[in-house]
């Protein structure tokens, strides 16, 4: 057995920026854009590897089995989603399905904000709800590209707009996350998110548009950024408090879609906005190729539905894939779990990160049937063949698929082993720790510590998991209330979705824009830290400041 040690250095400064240096490593080689995502990725797994065992003292063997298993984690399932729908978008490309949709979404809107509002948050929003771990990203920027926006609004504006749903993704599977590792109530905790990320439903729809058009271009707009944002900001607020935490995403983008296409029939900007381009930005060299002028000719209801079917299988698809009745039914039939010899068991959480000396699981669950990508694989299947494309033209589609993601299924698997032995060696709980010192100020930078946490994973429900625990330790340490302050690591958590390595790589995946997740990451870091920022504010108001204590649920 080995210990996980979070002060080496006999120095919390030290310790903390000594287990710093792997993720500063990654995001200044990507931002720098001189070094390609997947080399940086590479090369951070090798820096990691040299801390967790040089400064934080894990046995060699047991750094290279977590990196391993963070590898083959990477691919399945996260890469494994990445793969399948980019597929399914090659197929709808294919056969002219992509033409007739973008025309139908022309024919709601021409106006490029009203797009993003439509299909980054709302559409984005039911894709996150269905089966989350980055099929949002690459399904809105897959559309937002082929829409004819430039590969930096699609990727960038597609990620900021992934967020106010991250909580509740993949039918709650991170509020479950975090009732499994506090052991408080999921219906509790996922009604105490739905007390802090409806201000920010609110927020987000303003803010996507404004980083796309300006300041004047989102003022031009807002009845129909007011619409959006409150038709999915009182649903999310009331299934989570009064039905659910599994189906909030579902039913609160449902609705937001519907009440924005009913006001678009009675409203319409004074002006139409047709750039494609953020504002403000030189993308002459980003865009892939001119995109040509839309069809407005209106569609006939034989083309809508054809446009519109393959996203229909997708919807119905998602939406059984990730029920537990289904997972439960898939994995008693195909489960294949392999526990990491000398790497299983063999690790202890320990004190303050963990109550007791506790063991860290380390298996690769391979649930094939059950996973979101063989959903997405078998949806895109359904399609192709319900849109006549035959099984040899399927397999060339599925060739080519695999040569144009390569190089971005490389990087997530790279990036998955950072998160695996970060977390596996006690490195990101003494990031954690660091925050959790901060007294009086911690609501603020307890927040932070979730938004750190899924910077480094990649996902709220690994950061749930992760720092969950800890969050309920330090706040009943501090007489926080613990069902606050874990609900803050999950709302924090969401605003760091957008800058998670794995999530701008699958953006630039969808965009085609390969090479330029550099560009990517610096132009939503600050998004992602003002967004944090103010999510700690309101849970600090919710620790101290009345009215907004009497939200926090006891």
């Amino acid at each position: 057995m080995w210990n996980q040690i979070y002060d080496p250095l006999h120095s919390s400064v030290l310790s903390t920026i000594s287990a710093a240096i792997p993720v500063v490593t990654l995001l200044v080689l990507i931002a720098s854009g001189r070094v390609k995502a997947h080399i940086a990725a590479i090369i951070a797994v090798i820096v990691t590897n040299l801390i967790t065992i040089f400064v934080f003292t894990m046995p060699v063997n047991m750094s290279i089995r977590a990196s391993i298993l963070g590898i083959v984690t990477g691919f399945f399932p996260i890469g494994w989603i990445v793969l399948n729908v980019i597929f399914l978008y090659q197929v709808t490309v294919a056969t002219g399905r992509f033409e007739l949709l973008k025309r139908a979404i022309g024919g709601v809107t021409e106006d490029r904000r009203l797009q993003l509002l439509l299909i980054a948050f709302s559409f984005g929003a039911f894709f996150e709800g269905a089966s989350g771990f980055g099929t949002p990203v690459a399904i809105t920027g897959a559309v937002l590209i082929g829409l004819g926006f430039s590969p930096l609004a699609a990727s960038g504006l597609s990620l900021i707009a992934n967020t106010a749903p991250v909580a509740y993704g993949a039918l709650g599977t991170p509020i479950q996350g975090l009732a499994s590792v506090t052991g408080l109530d999921p219906y509790i905790l996922g009604a105490m998110v739905g007390r802090q990320l409806p201000f920010f439903s609110l927020i987000v729809p303003f803010w996507v548009v404004w980083a796309f058009a300006g300041w004047r271009g989102m003022k031009d707009v807002w009845p129909a950024i007011l619409v959006t944002g409150v038709s999915f900001a009182i649903p999310q607020f009331v299934i989570s408090n009064f039905i659910n935490p599994w189906i909030v995403d579902i039913g609160a983008s449902l609705i937001s879609m519907g009440a924005l296409i009913l006001f678009l029939k009675v409203w319409h900007p004074r002006q139409l906005w047709l750039s494609p381009e953020l504002r403000g930005h030189d993308e002459s060299h980003a865009t892939m190729a001119p995109a040509k002028p839309l069809d407005k000719t209106p569609l006939t209801q034989a083309q809508l539905w054809s446009a519109l079917l393959p996203w229909i299988i997708v919807c119905v698809v998602m939406l059984l894939w990730g029920s537990g009745w289904f997972k439960t039914w898939a994995n008693s039939i195909f489960t294949f779990n392999y526990a990491v010899p000398e790497l299983d068991k063999m690790i202890n959480k320990m004190p303050p990160v963990a109550a007791k000396p506790t063991p860290e699981g380390a298996v690769f669950a391979f649930t094939y049937l059950s996973f979101t990508g063989t959903g997405m694989l078998i949806a895109a299947i359904i399609s192709g063949i319900l849109m006549g494309v035959g099984p040899g033209k399927l397999l060339v589609e599925y060739g080519r698929t695999i040569r144009l993601c390569a190089i971005s299924l490389i990087t997530i698997s790279a990036m998955l082993a950072i998160g695996t032995l970060t977390r596996l060696s006690g490195v990101d709980a003494t990031l954690g720790l660091a925050f959790a010192a901060t007294g009086v100020l911690y609501p603020f930078f307890g927040t932070l510590l979730g938004w750190l946490g899924v910077a480094l994973t990649g996902s709220d429900t690994s950061s749930n998991i992760l720092f969950g625990n800890l969050q309920k330790i330090t706040s009943e340490q501090l007489g926080l209330s613990p069902i606050l302050m874990a609900a803050a690591n999950s709302s924090g958590g969401v605003m760091g979705k957008m800058i998670d390595a794995q999530s701008i790589v699958v953006a630039s995946t969808a965009t085609n824009w390969y090479g330029h997740e550099g560009t990517i990451l610096r132009f939503v870091f600050w998004h992602s830290i003002v967004l944090a920022c103010l999510v700690g504010v309101l849970v600090t108001l919710q620790a101290y400041v009345w009215p907004f204590t009497a939200l926090v649920l006891k």
